[in-house]
């Protein structure tokens, strides 16, 4: 009885070579790579078992021989247990859908000794059991049926993390990297080294006589999942770290060092190429950059894409397209691209407003939101809060007339969505006066002051938007004394984004310096 990664341990020092081996093997305590399952299930002399249960259900729930399937997966329950894949709402999934496995019968442990909360979180009423007082244990393992009636471990739940908006689980990711003929082992973590740069980490080892490239694996995902599930950033080791109980220890694996993939650092020779590189820096967030080093190798995705253009358009003053940075992504490929072409010499032309609709469809995104807003209306779920400390002497009318000339500036931030002749649309409207409510706190002692402060910060995050009325931009002053105010901003997601918050109040800072 042994984890995989002992069990592989004793394979390397020739354990099938010996002349005496056991029978019976029983494996589990973590999930089997392939190539063990596939190497032992060969094997005619010793025959091997893979076992899965927690201590709450009496150790071992379900097994199944490696001989009884081409892939691994933790089988069938043993005989007197039950065994459910259920989805949020507790209701079971169809074969081949992921969902929480949830353990009941003989063996389900009463509880935890002298913790009834948390009994009472993981230890649930059996819905599917005629039996008075039946429950079900809740593993917060993933699992899913095969038509065979087997299941498949794909992980944690609570290795379900969420990068750039989407909700990931990683244990898809590693159990796709494992079909991967050459990979051995798979281990992937979503890092965030750098705060506010999260990130797909995967770590693999390779079978005994092959080499990985990254650049083979992030393909081999690409053919299986989609853009976003694919991880940044790819480490090759000799073998993967285990605590003491002979699982992989998740805390000791390396931090990715931030530099190319490729096999050499090639480093600029042009002045373009040398401004490209700091840009790339300081987008990426990594020490260096060298000119043949692929952005989106690196962690670069479509948010940070953006980012790097904006800078990359101030920087040379060059209209630049954002497909631009897709079809080179190297420093010395986008240097190339900017040095051919014409500098901006020339004034821009005046813009002038063009003709207008009165109502404009929403776009896919704007739709979705819109449509959660009409489903749980009041609801400030996609309010995006911002609270700035002002230090200092503060003109408020200079402070309002920024608001107003950033409302004038950006068409967004006077826009409405609402349903026209059955379809949502939105409605741009003409610009008008600002309104900036000041709070004076200042008469307050200084505990009742902050106390306050908090609160009203609080309040404000949470009051809902109307998006058929707008404005869905909001500010408020809060004056702590003379020489200190809190500026309290507050968006909804329909118009902005955490990126162009920031993008607002840089925007607001300097009309307020143009004003005073």
């Amino acid at each position: 009885d042994c984890s995989p990664a002992h069990l592989r341990l004793l394979l390397e020092e020739g354990l099938l070579a010996r002349e005496s081996i056991p029978r019976r093997v029983l494996v589990g305590g973590e999930a089997v790579d392939p190539a063990t399952w596939s190497h032992l299930a060969a094997n005619e002399r010793m025959r091997v078992f893979n076992v899965y249960g927690p201590t709450e259900c009496t150790v071992d729930a379900t097994v199944c021989a490696f001989d009884a399937s081409p892939t691994p997966t933790i089988g069938r329950p043993l005989p007197n247990v039950r065994v459910y894949v259920l989805d949020r709402n507790l209701h079971p999934v169809p074969t081949g859908v992921s969902g929480e496995l949830f353990i009941g019968g003989e063996g389900v442990a009463r509880g935890y000794l002298g913790r009834p909360e948390l009994t009472a979180d993981r230890f649930i009423p059996d819905a599917f059991s005629e039996t008075p007082g039946a429950r079900l244990y809740r593993t917060g393992d993933v699992a899913r049926w095969r038509a065979d009636g087997m299941l498949d471990y794909l992980g944690r739940a609570d290795f379900q993390v969420k990068v750039r908006g989407f909700r990931i689980e990683l244990g898809e990711i590693e159990a796709t990297l494992l079909q991967h003929p050459e990979v051995r082992e798979a281990v992937v973590l979503a890092r965030e080294d750098v705060p506010g740069d999260k990130r797909l980490v995967a770590y693999v080892t390779a079978l005994e006589g092959h080499s990985l490239e990254a650049d083979a694996l992030k393909a081999h995902l690409k053919q299986h999942l989609p853009e976003y599930m694919v991880p940044s950033a790819f480490l090759v080791l000799e073998a993967l770290p285990l605590n003491t109980n002979g699982k992989v220890d998740r805390k000791a694996l390396p931090a990715p060092l931030g530099t190319s993939l490729t096999s050499s650092y090639v480093a600029p020779s042009t002045p373009t190429e040398e401004q490209l590189a700091a840009l790339f820096t300081q987008v990426l967030r990594v020490e260096r950059v060298g000119i043949h080093d692929d952005f989106f190798a690196l962690g670069g995705h479509s948010l940070l894409a953006t980012q790097l253009v904006s800078r990359v358009r101030a920087a040379f003053r060059r209209e630049l397209p954002l497909r631009a940075l897709f079809e080179a992504p190297t420093v010395a490929a986008l240097a190339q691209r900017i040095d051919s072409a014409q500098a901006a010499t020339m004034p821009a032309p005046r813009r002038l407003p063009g003709a207008r609709a009165a109502t404009v469809p929403m776009s896919f995104a704007q739709q979705r939101l819109w449509l959660l807003d009409q489903l749980q209306p009041g609801d400030a779920s996609y309010n995006l809060p911002t609270a700035l400390q002002l230090t200092g002497q503060l003109d408020l009318e200079s402070l309002r007339r920024a608001f107003e000339a950033l409302v004038q500036r950006h068409e967004a931030l006077r826009t409405t969505f609402h349903e026209h002749l059955g379809q949502p649309t939105q409605t741009v409207h003409a610009p008008g006066g600002w309104t900036l409510p000041l709070v004076d706190l200042s008469p307050l002692p200084d505990a009742r002051r902050e106390e306050e402060a908090r609160r009203l910060a609080d309040e404000e995050s949470r009051r809902p938007f109307q998006l058929s009325t707008g404005p869905l931009l909001r500010s408020m002053l809060v004056r702590l004394d003379e020489a200190s105010h809190l500026l309290l901003v507050t968006m909804h997601h329909i118009v902005s984004d955490g990126w162009s918050m920031g993008v607002l109040v840089r925007e607001v800072a300097a009309f307020y310096a143009a004003f005073t």
